[in-house]
């Protein structure tokens, strides 16, 4: 299945056997950039076909997005595109991907870039047009060695000066929990890694404004071995808004001198909401804006814009990376 998917472009097939070489081990980018890198990140993406809103994958004025927030994606100076996890609704089966998220951000020359993350309707077995099942199937059948399925979707790469490394928080397929195989891989990677700046991404926010006001503690594992290694990003989806915090510590107190900026980068193109309430913390919550994060990784520092698809920049700024 992965190599009939990836057969009908030699540049996916050759971006995969780059990839495919290098298991869950670091990633170089295959092409020099004499610009600092450029990045750029959403997660909850694509619609199912069957949705009243989809459209033929044009959507409505209000949901379904995927191929305007896919647009801010075509300019040839992204080093690598994060899809954060809900790649595709309601469950992510192999045709439903090829139905919907293939008319967007799996367009070839995007798809190649693409270091994904799984989200939990990739693994949902029921409630859509097609579904991956608990092997989230279709998601590594839509994303092939780019999404290391050797490793059950965790790993880790450079770009630039940066070490980046993606989990899979969908814990009750793949565990989280401290000692867990992903965990203790976690901590052997920011060992073995001395990189200046890191981040982490993975679709369930350990922190993201709630109606209950609970925080979850299931990534607070990552948490703990991310601050202990000072890391300086930690990016999540799930809520369908756009929210960037204060530099916290792992229980959520602010930390302006060794805390991890965390966003929460929901807004892909399927469907707005989420809590009007806004958690301590947060600094700034947006839930009307579909985009996407883009971050320029300089060689101690970054920048961050959150570009929104009809053109504006809604939230900016740069941060030091921790040291």
């Amino acid at each position: 299945m992965i190599v009939t998917r990836f057969s009908r472009t030699t540049l996916i097939a050759t971006a995969v056997a780059f990839v495919g070489l290098l298991g869950a081990q670091v990633i170089h980018p295959a092409v020099a950039r004499a610009a600092d890198p450029v990045i750029a990140a959403a997660g909850d993406i694509a619609c199912d076909p069957a949705s009243s809103s989809f459209n033929g994958g044009n959507g409505t004025a209000t949901n379904c997005r995927a191929k305007y927030t896919a647009a801010l994606l075509s300019a040839n100076f992204y080093s690598a595109v994060l899809p954060m996890g809900d790649e595709q609704y309601e469950c992510g089966g192999l045709s439903t991907f090829q139905q919907s998220y293939d008319l967007s951000w799996g367009e070839p020359n995007l798809l190649a870039l693409s270091r994904p993350v799984p989200g939990n309707h990739e693994y949902e077995s029921s409630g859509g047009t097609d579904c991956g099942g608990s092997a989230a199937a279709g998601y590594f059948g839509t994303f092939g060695a780019l999404a290391h399925p050797e490793s059950r979707g965790y790993y880790s790469y450079d770009i630039g000066t940066w070490h980046l490394i993606a989990l899979n928080s969908q814990c009750t397929f793949v565990p989280c929990k401290k000692g867990s195989a992903q965990e203790l891989w976690l901590n052997a990677d920011l060992a073995a890694h001395s990189n200046t700046c890191v981040l982490a991404y993975w679709h369930d926010p350990r922190f993201a404004s709630r109606s209950s006001g609970a925080v979850p503690t299931k990534t607070l594992p990552w948490w703990n071995d991310l601050y202990a290694a000072r890391a300086d990003i930690i990016l999540g989806a799930s809520f369908h808004v756009y929210e960037r915090f204060a530099m916290l510590d792992p229980s959520g107190n602010i930390d302006a001198d060794h805390g991890i900026r965390e966003f929460v980068t929901g807004m892909g193109g399927k469907s707005h909401g989420g809590s009007l309430a806004q958690m301590p913390g947060s600094v700034i919550r947006d839930r009307t804006h579909y985009g996407i994060l883009q971050l320029t990784l300089h060689e101690t520092s970054y920048d961050w814009s959150f570009l929104g698809e009809d053109g504006s920049n809604v939230d900016g700024g740069s941060g030091n990376c921790v040291t």
